[in-house]
């Protein structure tokens, strides 16, 4: 019998873009290798000569796609119980560390899952930006690479601030990012980010050729500040926020209320069907050939009397018309939409327009499109930094994005239980935003903020309030904007909680039992089997998430339990996921595993559990198997058992 292993590898999507070209093109995946030759033939490109073609280019970029491509083996995310809020309940989720790390994690658990992204990346000012992984370029390397230097080191002339090099090294931070946060949005989701004029150029290239310039949905242009009044120079005073649907051909965007929603402020016996009403007057003046003789009829009021147009009680020649027809006001009387007011013991005859209703008792949506400008009167930067001081007693961030701006976004696209992502979260603001809006319109809708635990510098205002790194601003301003949430809306229940993680270094010892064959014998397996399998000194509730990342479509909001009826070291997670780290598998283990109801999907047990036994493991599973069968009666369970 052969038995799985736990893959260490968390998705390996060079592999998954092979197996897709090769559904499309079968003929040029040879031997798992792709025929590129082949590949350009069914293209149609037969030409011997390469034509010239257009191609968006900088110093590094074939490096970035790399890694963008490239798996992540031995980190994980542990999970901060100290830091975490509501944790049976959240759905919510905080993780610090390298983002383009973390959105590697999560791949394989969020894959197609994130309605929407929002980003505010470094905007790549002139500052030192923190994101720069291994794709910093040197100096030499990236004047050779752009044209600057020849091989043997001579320099030609370079405009700095238009040359490749000054772009490159945030070119290279964005590129993987965003290509691998592709990968965690739903079909019909979008991204949205954040940008300035500095980058707004290359970063717009940079989505045509990530997300496809077909899938280019908006530039929405934020006026952000009021600027000034002093100086020559023209004023900037928006932000640009690029806006790309992962397919818009199944992308479709929410609509807005009218403005003047709010007046329809009357309501009768139909208000649950219909909503609230207006009055306009029924009759008006007619110029000119716009007058209709049959609509200069007479209408009964509520004392008998007949109401001409123009609250006339006879018919008068002054060009005085009803709206309606005599038919349709017979059926507007009947049903409602006709209403009769005395002013000056004079009738005046109205008609009620509904917000959720035509005149014709047909539901109607009173909406409209989203534009791609946003006022400075509805949201501006000042917003942002109250927001913090009110929160936290002082700014810290100069330039922190007001919430009220991150739900208006929220509200384009996402329905009430979406999830959305900020993977450079600075001071959560998304989060607060989210948390807001439920709260506001009792959605579900949840999140996922990342950010890097970047360290405070020792002179900044936010070390001496005893923040080390932003993360900690992040969590606390989630905290504190929850408990503000709840004071003001007590009869609603939101979700404030959140489950933190952190990237760390792997917890399991991948494959050891491999590596180990032949050097350990049965006593020192029996002795050690922690040291064996798993890194020093670590908890078993993060071996389990970590073994959870390589499982697919697994929230880690899910719930985790320690079966302590089974064993000590028994969990289930999302009541599927069977993970037991018992050092040795008895028959009563087996017995009760196998009358769990439901039944998990999988069960993952450690291989040095068995002691290096094959025929131990088979004797084992046989009678868990005939176990399951058994209890299970005709309705066989389907499940799959798994080694670490």
């Amino acid at each position: 019998m052969e038995y799985k292993k736990v893959d260490q590898n968390i998705n390996n999507i060079v592999n998954e873009q092979v197996r897709k070209l090769e559904s499309i093109f079968p003929s040029v995946v040879k031997d798992g290798e792709v025929d590129f030759q082949a590949l350009r033939e069914e293209l149609g490109s037969f030409q011997e000569v390469e034509n010239e073609k257009y191609e968006f280019t900088w110093a590094g970029k074939k490096n970035a796609k790399r890694i963008a491509q490239e798996d992540i083996v031995g980190r994980t995310l542990n999970f901060i119980s100290k830091d975490s809020r509501n944790v049976d309940t959240t759905e919510n989720i905080y993780i610090e560390g390298e983002n383009l790390e973390v959105l590697k994690l999560l791949r394989q658990n969020y894959y197609g899952s994130v309605k929407m992204i929002y980003i505010d990346p470094p905007y790549n000012t002139g500052n030192d930006f923190v994101y720069n992984d291994s794709f910093q370029m040197k100096k030499r390397e990236a004047d050779i690479a752009d044209g600057n230097m020849g091989n043997d080191g001579q320099k030609y002339t370079i405009n700095v601030k238009s040359g490749n090099r000054y772009h490159a090294n945030w070119l290279n931070m964005i590129y993987p990012r965003l290509k691998v946060a592709k990968d965690l949005l739903t079909e019909d989701g979008a991204i949205f980010i954040s940008i300035d004029d500095n980058e707004y150029d290359n970063l717009k290239k940079v989505c045509d050729e990530i997300f496809g310039s077909s899938n280019f949905v908006a530039n929405i242009v934020w006026k952000s500040t009021a600027g000034s009044n002093t100086g020559t120079n023209i004023i900037t005073v928006t932000e640009n926020i690029l806006l790309y649907a992962k397919n818009s051909l199944k992308c479709q965007f929410n609509t807005q209320p009218i403005e003047d929603a709010d007046k329809y402020i009357n309501k009768d016996e139909y208000f649950n069907r219909r909503g609230g009403y207006i009055l306009n007057k029924l009759d008006r003046r007619m110029t000119g050939n716009h007058y209709s003789e049959a609509l200069n009829y007479p209408i009964e009021a509520p004392d008998g009397s007949m109401v001409y147009p123009g609250g006339t009680l006879e018919q008068n020649n002054e060009n005085w018309n009803y709206r309606w027809s005599k038919e349709k006001v017979t059926w507007g009387i009947k049903n409602g939409y006709i209403t009769f007011k005395k002013v000056n013991k004079k009738w005046n005859v109205y008609f009620k327009q509904y917000l959720k209703v035509d005149n014709n008792d047909n539901l109607i949506s009173r909406s409209i499109p989203y534009q791609n400008v946003i006022r400075l009167e509805q949201f501006g930067t000042t917003q942002g930094t109250k927001e913090i001081m009110e929160l936290l007693g002082n700014k810290y961030f100069d330039y922190s994005k007001p919430s009220g701006l991150i739900a208006y976004l929220v509200k384009f696209l996402c329905k009430d239980t979406d999830l959305i992502l900020d993977f450079f979260s600075g001071s959560a603001t998304t989060a607060h935003a989210v948390m807001k809006l439920n709260a506001e319109e009792q959605r579900k809708n949840k999140y996922i903020m990342v950010q890097l635990p970047e360290e405070c510098r020792e002179k900044s205002e936010a070390f001496k309030a005893g923040y080390d790194n932003i993360c900690e601003i992040g969590k606390e301003r989630i905290r504190k904007a929850g408990d503000k949430i709840k004071k003001e809306y007590v009869d609603r229940n939101v979700d404030i909680g959140f489950k933190v993680f952190k990237v760390s270094n792997t917890n399991i010892r991948w494959n050891t039992m491999m590596e180990k064959q032949g050097q350990l014998d049965f006593s020192q397996i029996e002795a050690m089997p922690d040291q064996i399998d798993f890194m020093p000194n670590v908890k078993d509730i993060n071996i389990v998430y970590e073994l959870m990342l390589h499982q697919k479509d697994l929230p880690l909001s899910e719930s985790l339990k320690q079966l302590s009826d089974l064993g000590k070291r028994t969990y289930l997670y999302a009541s599927s996921y069977l993970v037991c780290l018992e050092t040795e598998i008895t028959e009563e283990l087996i017995s009760k595993l196998s009358v769990l109801d439901p039944l998990p999907i999988k069960f993952i047990f450690r291989d040095s559990a068995f002691k290096d036994d094959i025929s131990l493991k088979d004797e084992t599973f046989r009678r868990l198997k005939a176990l399951i069968e058994k209890n299970a009666g005709t309705n066989k369970p389907a499940y799959t058992i798994e080694f670490i």
